[in-house]
């Protein structure tokens, strides 16, 4: 149990005892380092209720505490501060329940049942790296939100219609001459990727034809051959014309499966796919009964809007006139067929750039003004873009930096680093290979979520692939590190055997850092942060190196505080893994 948690229901005792008032919000935070003392009671914000000198009502709370709990050893007060110093058998006792708990750190079953949408690409071309945060966010909330006792559902809607889909199919059909994945030798993705960039080379042609023969370049843009055959492609798809809906199959089927090759690569999964060719007409009878419930209102051309002046927003289509469906209307249409599908559904999570937040202010509002109950728990994470020290992507010219690309430009960079540091004696080249990878990509998916999901991101693969600082191989290794420990000691850790009487500073230190993670598991939920868990690991990574040098593990003597200086190494090194598996990461036995 977490000091505070520990501690409220004793200084709320005492405070009833010493001044009568009931007090249900009583401040803790950490002492700080220039003072003695291992949590501090604020006392200012009490003087509401209490009135009197805050040094003189600190000094009677501390009394009162030292006097009725064992959990007081001593207590100082400096200004408005209420220092206290923690009897030292409550981290022995914290320690040992610790132990005896599976799962440290995960919270108790709620009723909650929340959907976590991520991914959601195009299928005309690879996942590149802003998929890459996408995924690595999404993947990481649902397990968080999972460790925080809600019931999750992974989810993508995947964009598989539409103009750039026939873009591809069209250079495809002109440049192709019936080329395969397995003619080729190119994942699927890739292989309708490279179309993709060969249409934009064949429309920039037709442009600079088109304004030599005397057209604007706006005129030459709206009239280029190539982007009316595309036209009329889009056009033959949605009228169902049989030839052109097989060849779409086919080279969606192609990038299926180039997609699920990056997926497994980068460790990330679905409960559940919804594709936007099924989804595009969704909507429309939720359109037409917002009309009617006046909701919704009909301009003069026939077009439907939604008037959001008095929430601070304003006017917004929902369906053009000649009755076809726009995004909004999709998206209104998908979020009510998946409580459709999943009636236990209590709330979403869009995992989206943050170039989209206006678009989920709308939808959530709409969802609300038509009456559903669980739109109030609809949540946009909305995240920043990531750049390269090389610059922005543009995915038309080419110039994206692929995931598969960088998920082995990461393992690269691993074994380069890995290779100098020469710490692999004794492994296969198939063990160094996992290895590698192991580390490459725990630095990536590191690297990328110990930011805040609402900050931009200049990615730089050499430096989160450092053995020293905040970085995923930092921690890794500190993780294998406590495994040698383990291996070594050779005894069992699942339990603590003869208490020690006192501890070292630094125990201290450490056990109060595990005691965090329960805390960390909430604020991370509740906040949609992966960031809050990976610098919480990083800090408990940073304490118990601080340990190791200062305290002697396997060389102390005594072979009971032996014990116990293992056993509390086991533990760091389970809410080390528990931390990672949340961000997706593994952890090495060796490195």
């Amino acid at each position: 149990m977490h000091l505070s948690t520990a501690l409220l229901p004793k200084a709320q005792e005492a405070i009833r005892h010493l001044f009568e008032v009931e007090v249900e919000q009583i401040e803790f935070q950490a002492t700080r380092k220039d003072f003695e003392g291992d949590i501090t009671l604020v006392i200012f914000p009490l003087l509401r209720q209490i009135k009197g000198n805050p040094v003189v009502i600190g000094q009677q709370i501390g009394e009162q505490l030292q006097a009725e709990t064992n959990l007081v050893e001593s207590f100082n007060v400096v200004k408005g501060f209420l220092n206290l110093v923690i009897a030292e058998d409550h981290y022995v006792t914290a320690l040992q329940d610790i132990v005896s708990q599976q799962n440290y750190g995960t919270l108790d079953a709620t009723d909650e049942t929340v959907m976590v949408e991520y991914s959601s690409p195009n299928t005309n071309k690879p996942l590149h790296l802003g998929h890459i945060r996408n995924n690595l966010l999404g993947y990481s909330v649902a397990e968080i939100l999972r460790a925080s006792g809600r019931k999750v559902l992974k989810t993508q809607i995947i964009n598989d219609r539409g103009i750039h889909i026939c873009k591809s199919m069209l250079a495809w059909k002109k440049k192709g001459q019936g080329e395969t994945p397995e003619s080729s030798g190119l994942k699927g993705d890739h292989l309708v990727g490279k179309y993709y960039v060969e249409f934009d080379k064949m429309y920039k042609a037709d442009i600079q034809s088109l304004i030599e023969k005397g057209e604007t370049e706006e005129e030459a843009k709206k009239n280029a051959p190539v982007l009316l055959e595309a036209q009329e492609l889009l056009r033959q798809w949605e009228a169902g014309e049989e030839e052109v809906v097989a060849l779409w199959k086919t080279m969606n089927g192609w990038v299926y499966e180039g997609f699920d090759q990056t997926y497994k690569a980068m460790g990330v999964d679905f409960d559940q796919l919804y594709y936007e060719s099924d989804t595009y007409l969704l909507g429309k009878d939720s359109i037409e009964e917002g009309l009617e419930k006046g909701v919704f209102f009909r301009k003069e051309d026939g077009s439907v809007w939604i008037d959001l002046s008095e929430d601070g927003l304003d006017e917004k289509i929902v369906l053009r006139a000649d009755g076809t469906a726009v995004y909004m209307t999709q998206d209104i249409g998908t979020a009510i067929q998946r409580v459709k599908d999943f009636p236990q559904i209590t709330g979403m999570v869009y995992t989206v750039g943050n170039e989209q937040d206006y678009h989920f202010k709308v939808l959530f509002l709409i969802l609300q003004k038509l009456g559903y109950s669980w739109a109030e728990k609809l949540y946009h994470l909305s995240y920043g873009m990531v750049d390269l020290p090389s610059g922005k992507m543009k995915s038309r010219e080419g110039t994206v930096v692929d995931a598969d690309d960088l998920i082995q430009n990461m393992s690269d960079t691993a074994e380069e680093i890995s290779s100098e540091l020469g710490k692999l004696e004794g492994y296969s080249d198939e063990q160094k290979k996992e290895l590698y990878h192991t580390i490459g990509l725990g630095a990536l998916k590191y690297y990328i979520l110990k930011v805040d999901p609402r900050k931009r991101i200049l990615f730089n693969p050499e430096e989160s692939v450092d053995f020293q600082g905040n970085t995923g191989p930092f921690i890794q290794y500190t993780y294998a590190r406590i495994q040698s420990i383990l291996r070594k000691y050779g005894e069992a850790t699942n339990t603590l055997k003869d208490l020690p009487t006192s501890l070292h500073a630094k125990e201290k230190e450490a056990i109060k850092a595990l005691l965090q993670y329960p805390e960390v598991i909430e604020l991370a939920a509740s906040q949609y942060s992966p960031a809050l868990i990976a610098n919480y690991v990083y800090d408990l990574v940073k304490e118990f190196n601080s340990y190791y040098q200062q305290v002697s593990i396997l060389g102390e003597e005594d072979a009971r505080i032996r014990h116990f200086r293992v056993v509390l190494s086991a533990q760091v090194g389970e809410v080390i893994k528990s931390g990672f598996q949340l961000l997706g990461i593994n952890v090495p036995e060796r490195m």
